[in-house]
């Protein structure tokens, strides 16, 4: 990042370090990895499994607490928030979209939308109207009223993404969301993302191991390998 962009910078991280216990063994998942993101960047961070992006993307998303090194988002430092203040960010600044879709079953495509506004307290006709915004949003309006399982995976992921939006939070946190989909239907899904991040000025960080997949759309390219920041690029390049 250059210095002028400095003022627009959204999330930042410097020497994240995160250990974990596996049995008598330390493994090392992120091993000091300084990041800075602009407000409204469509990051994509790549590697192969193992390399520490899920570790990333769950410290930046508060679901984890790192062994050392800190973490800033829009100015705010999360070690400093209490669990009180950690769920309200989850709530209100981050929406993520995983790999698995983790949609309720018994509930239809808009009802599994309409359930996020629930935790943000926000309830009768405003929430219906909401979720069916995002359910549009995601072009699914002909299959608001079906089940998860009357839809196809490429379906569901777009649900899984209407509900990770509805609350319009400036921080959308996608872990490897193609990693299910077949190669046309994960290009749909990449596109889709695309759109949310040009048109509600979202900032996207998306972790895959496919570079191909999002060299297109992504503004930069960031490439980790066993915990370490290898390299970073402009997209397209």
């Amino acid at each position: 990042m250059n210095p002028a962009d400095e003022d627009d910078r959204f999330i930042e991280t410097r020497g994240l370090v995160r250990t974990y216990r596996v049995g008598p063994a330390t493994v090392q998942a992120l091993a000091g990895v300084d990041l800075q993101v602009r407000r409204g960047e469509f990051l994509a961070v790549l590697g192969v499994s193992g390399s520490g992006k899920s570790t990333l993307l769950h410290l930046l998303g508060g679901l984890d607490t790192p062994t050392a090194g800190e973490v800033w988002v829009d100015g705010h430092k999360l070690s400093a928030l209490g669990a009180y203040q950690r769920a309200l960010y989850r709530r209100t600044t981050v929406g993520f979209i995983f790999q698995s879709y983790y949609l309720v079953p018994s509930l239809t495509a808009a009802e599994n939308v309409a359930l996020a506004l629930t935790f943000q307290g926000t309830f009768g006709m405003q929430r219906s109207r909401l979720a069916v915004e995002a359910i549009g949003r995601v072009g699914l309006q002909h299959r608001a009223g079906h089940r998860p399982s009357q839809l196809s995976g490429g379906e569901q992921q777009r649900v899984a993404i209407a509900r990770a939006i509805v609350h319009r939070p400036p921080l959308l946190l996608a872990d490897e969301p193609t990693g299910n989909l077949d190669g046309a239907t994960a290009a749909e899904i990449v596109s889709l993302l695309d759109e949310v991040h040009r048109k509600l000025g979202t900032t996207v960080v998306m972790v895959t191991h496919d570079e191909e997949l999002v060299c297109q759309v992504a503004d930069r390219l960031m490439y980790l390998r066993d915990g370490r920041l290898t390299r970073q690029q402009r997209a397209g390049l």
